[in-house]
């Protein structure tokens, strides 16, 4: 992933507009004859142009550049298929190869149905009201139609490292609480400063999501909601301990809570859900299949009215904190309690929960579907940072403190046939979460500072290792998803980065061969990285060719017939994302993960901080604990590798 960048960029105070490049230039795949007078004319040439950003005064500085971030840019069909063809080779035999490219050059000419397709998703992203092409149609089809549990296949986590003045669970989650109030308070005065990449603004549409949001269950399509920030009843965190839901208001007549009003209410939850049992978990109805989590919120409201008043206190709140009982102490146990948790004690669709166990240990798990992880990375780092380095104002102090009214319990009433569901959600989150397996490897050999010293990306070189442990484990290379941020653009999520390569199999084939010189080792490393570095780069520019394969798919008429392209078998194998991949980095965390894709391969999140790194990997029983040894093993070999063409001083 390229790095972006949250520090505030500084502007002349007279400056109203900023001139940056706004694409990146392709360049073409020779050796495949293509027609480029029948593959379309792209939004964006492939040769630079010059993008004018006009600060906007009515948007903060938070969005102060939205409206004049560029749009998404529609590739040439020739520009996309080629570098589809690039990215298969690796993956087939020659002879699939072979067909795949008679089935591509049929497809992009006059003859094939590519023209016509690329003329209608150049209309839609013509349209001024599409800020963005594949916007709707990607949160449809990656998230809000999906209806697998968003726990564990969609939801994400981070661990926070350890805070050693605050050790109880009660102190920890207030101090964190009155952190991620002040990041909200940016953002609901537009204070917050844009996030920049290469220099270029990023859309922050999607910080919209974070507080006061949340996912809501619906048949064959969810839907997201969003609540005033304004509204009083709306400024509340909900606390959850024993499976009970709590409402803690975090302004009282207009002032904020103090870190130790907040710390004063959540001892008091705590102290009373000591007294009581476990109360029967509604939480568990948002860990199940989207379709039967609809099912049963309908039950929910048809069990009593008062129920959609909590429904609603719950979505419209602010945040969740998830008070647990669990002590997780090995880097092991914290990823898996803040990844899935019991099933339980938590509320899955809200977007943003933070989580303190007995032990004080922390983390938080985020929902996916309207938002991406750069922006809740900023936030928990924001958390992080601001707590331990004593940032934040902490406000009055306990003797200080107002006498506040104890904090409300939301009670559901809880009919029969939702005691069915809560079972029926509890036995199917425990099958598919044994049907996991996770393994963490915090490797502490060196971090991206020894990486910079082989004057190479620290991004490419990881990636490098994934394809190296994997080819040793199974002897290919496999498909590899690497998310890319397309942010610069309007509404922008992410593009993907295929990471498997020819350069990359030519590197990983020689890299164990005793015949093979170093040198020549090295060159064909070095030619990896650099295949890698080109594909993120456009990729980020939003010149990969998925996204535009996927917008092509979705304009085939509904009873039409797909063309070959899609239905190919190298399409629907170099698809299959065997590793699926994503990079999101900070000093204060010690965690970070989420699921694999698909049944046959693994799930690799991975931060890289100054001088270590740390990999999650999780697969269905297909032996995580040894691919990420495996990638350890290869990231030591490189380093070692590279390492040997350092003068001495370098190395010293």
């Amino acid at each position: 992933m390229i790095h972006i960048r949250y520090c505030p960029r500084v502007y002349s105070a007279t400056l109203s507009k900023m001139t940056v490049p706004s694409a990146y230039p392709i360049r073409s795949f020779g050796s495949v004859s293509m027609n480029p007078a029948a593959a379309g004319t792209a939004t964006a040439s492939s040769k630079p142009k010059e993008h004018t950003y006009i600060e906007d005064p009515n948007g903060g500085k938070m969005f102060r550049f939205q409206e004049s971030l560029p749009r998404l840019p529609v590739p040439t069909l020739h520009q996309t298929v080629e570098r589809y063809l690039k990215s298969v080779r690796p993956l087939v035999t020659q002879d699939q190869f072979n067909n795949t490219v008679k089935i591509v050059q049929k497809f992009i000419s006059n003859e094939g149905e590519g023209p016509s397709l690329q003329k209608k998703l150049l209309a839609k992203a013509a349209d001024p009201n599409a800020k963005n092409w594949v916007y709707d149609w990607w949160n449809d089809a990656a998230y809000l139609t999906y209806r697998d549990p968003v726990v564990p296949y969609v939801s994400y986590f981070y661990g926070h490292k350890d805070d050693s003045k605050r050790t109880n669970p009660a102190s920890r989650g207030a101090a964190i609480a009155t952190a991620a109030l002040e990041f909200k308070k940016l953002i609901d005065t537009k204070e917050l400063e844009p996030e920049y990449l290469k220099n270029k603004p990023l859309c922050m549409d999607s910080y919209k999501w974070m507080f006061n949001a949340s996912r809501v269950a619906a048949p064959e399509k969810d839907y997201p909601v969003k609540f005033s920030s304004l509204d009083p009843g709306n400024k509340n965190i909900i606390v959850i301990r024993k499976n009970r839901f709590y409402l803690l208001p975090h302004e009282i007549d207009g002032v904020q809570l103090s870190t130790a009003e907040l710390e004063i209410q959540i001892q008091k939850i705590i102290k009373i859900t000591d007294a009581k049992p476990k109360a029967l978990p509604v939480g568990a109805i948002t860990s199940a299949n989207r379709d039967k989590g609809a099912e049963y919120r309908k039950h929910v409201l048809a069990a009593d009215p008062i129920n959609s008043d909590l429904l609603a206190k719950i979505e419209g709140a602010s945040f969740v904190l998830a008070l647990d009982g669990a002590t997780p102490s090995s880097y092991t146990e914290r990823a898996h309690q803040f990844w899935h948790g019991d099933g339980a004690n938590r509320w899955y669709d809200k977007p943003c929960q933070f989580i303190v166990c007995e032990n004080g240990v922390s983390g938080f798990m985020g929902e996916h579907s309207m938002m991406d992880g750069t922006p809740t990375c900023r936030l928990n780092d924001f958390v992080c940072d601001v707590i331990i380095n004593n940032k934040v104002d902490h406000g009055p102090s306990a003797a200080s403190a107002r006498k506040l009214l104890d904090p409300v319990e939301l009670e559901f009433v809880i009919s029969d046939t939702l005691k069915t569901d809560i079972k029926e959600a509890q036995d199917d989150f425990a099958a598919v979460i044994a049907l996991h397996e996770l393994d963490v490897n915090p490797f502490k050999t060196f971090g991206k500072n020894t990486i910079k010293k082989f004057k190479t990306s620290p991004d490419a070189f990881v990636q490098m290792s994934f394809q190296l442990a994997y080819y040793r484990l199974y002897g290919k290379i496999p498909a590899t998803y690497e998310s890319a941020t397309t942010r610069q653009y309007q509404l922008g999520r992410t593009e993907v980065c295929r990471s498997a390569s020819s350069e990359a199999l030519a590197y990983v084939r020689a890299f164990d061969d005793p015949k093979v010189e170093n040198a020549k080792k090295i060159a064909l490393l070095r030619a990896a990285l650099a295949a890698h570095i080109k594909y993120i780069s456009d990729a980020t520019a939003g010149y990969g060719c998925d996204r535009h394969l996927f917008g092509l798919k979705n304009l085939v008429e509904k009873n039409a017939p797909l063309p070959e392209i899609f239905t190919d078998k190298t399409y629907g194998y170099s698809t299959t994302w065997i590793l699926s991949t994503s990079q999101l980095s900070s000093e204060y965390f010690n965690a970070y993960g989420w699921s694999q894709v698909t049944d046959e391969g693994y799930g690799i999140a991975y931060m890289i901080n100054g001088n270590s790194l740390q990999f999650n990997v999780v697969s269905k029983q297909k032996d995580s604990p040894a691919m990420a040894a495996a990638i350890g093993i290869a990231l030591t070999d490189m380093a070692d590798l590279l390492e040997s063409e350092l003068p001495l001083k370098a190395k010293l």
